[in-house]
């Protein structure tokens, strides 16, 4: 990675979100010559530059993804960008749906086109399994950006930048995951509330989200799209796990503590999918991750076949099993394997 990002300037749009923070974090091991960290909280803006203030190659900048002429002034002489800005909560953008157009597509349009005017190495965009067969605003919201993200290596030409999308699932503990709810419910005694008994969820850390991320960045040949290998969980042992371990630190009995089930929310799926069969035909697998290439062949003149192509661009990948890739249908995690998972990640300490 070192090889990425030393001497390197990099941006990261949304930079004082959950996983904005952590790219942070991470990045400046490889020695980057500027971080630039572009975000419209002030707030948080003041955290991050009171915990980074011994960096000096840190720069904080407030701004819009929706407003492009800040973009042109952030993105100046930047050699790759992450985006992470997004409206990312499905029932404020199910509430609020033009906003999310603005911030989820036209913002990401603003980006693209920034991007190739300001010659960047590359771009690499965080989508979410929402966009596959998306049923709320934010999901569709993503799948756009995608195929924005894609077709602009195709009308850019000979031009920089290389473009290409992560989707991820569910990020552990990131802000607005369920984990945090699930502790502020515990604490007060009660009730733990629950949409459906039989949801289950693609979920991964942020150290293996960050990690496969940077993978990502390395290989981009444009118009990818790599889709990170993740656990499944059912919310229910999820819950069940959290209140047999933290009832007692809070001085509550497990029995005491309500188990509530509200039904699912505006938008909101019974299980995520990580990629449809008809994506899995044009996938590539390794060890970690899928690579969807892009339906566009002539983003990649030298791929007559998949078999080829991953010799050439992506070693140590096969052709992906064509198939729906589900959290229905994946195998889940036991509750073991979650708590284990809990306590690994820091999950139990620290409780606010």
């Amino acid at each position: 990675m070192k090889n990425v990002f030393k001497n390197k300037k990099i941006l990261i749009t949304g930079g004082t979100g959950s996983i904005g923070r952590a790219i942070l974090q991470e990045i400046l091991r490889y020695e980057p010559t500027t971080v630039r960290i572009l975000d419209l909280d002030e707030t948080k803006q003041f955290e991050l530059q009171q915990e980074y203030e011994d960096y000096e190659n840190i720069r904080f900048l407030l701004g819009d993804v929706r407003d492009k002429q800040r973009l042109f002034r952030s993105i100046e002489g930047i050699d790759i960008v992450f985006h992470t800005a997004a409206l990312k909560h499905v029932l404020a953008c199910e509430y609020n749906p033009f906003e999310a157009v603005k911030t989820n597509v036209n913002g990401i349009q603003n980006l693209i086109d920034v991007a190739i005017d300001e010659e960047v190495e590359k771009v690499i965009f965080t989508s979410s399994d929402k966009a596959v067969n998306p049923t709320n605003v934010m999901g569709a919201t993503k799948l756009l950006a995608e195929r924005l993200i894609t077709s602009a290596n195709y009308y850019k030409g000979k031009q920089k930048p290389i473009l290409s999308s992560v989707r991820f699932g569910n990020v552990l503990g990131s802000r607005g995951s369920v984990i945090p709810l699930f502790k502020k419910q515990i604490k007060k005694g009660g009730p733990v509330t629950i949409t459906n008994k039989e949801m289950t969820r693609f979920i991964m850390s942020m150290g293996n989200a960050i990690n496969l991320l940077f993978k990502a960045t390395e290989l981009a040949q444009g118009g990818e799209i790599f889709i990170f290998k993740m656990d499944v969980i059912k919310i229910t042992d999820l819950a069940e796990v959290i209140i047999e371990e933290l009832a007692p630190y809070y001085g509550h009995s497990p029995n005491e503590i309500k188990r509530v089930i509200i039904g699912t929310k505006i938008g909101e799926k019974l299980y995520e999918e990580l990629m449809t069969e008809e994506e899995a035909k044009r996938a590539l697998e390794s060890e970690n991750m899928f690579i969807l290439l892009p339906q566009m062949k002539e983003l990649l003149p030298e791929m007559k076949e998949l078999t080829h192509s991953n010799k050439i661009f992506y070693p140590s990948t096969s052709q992906a099993e064509i198939k729906a890739y589900t959290s229905k249908d994946e195998e889940h995690l036991t509750r073991d394997e979650i708590k284990k998972m809990l306590y690994q990640e820091n999950f139990m300490v620290d409780v606010k």
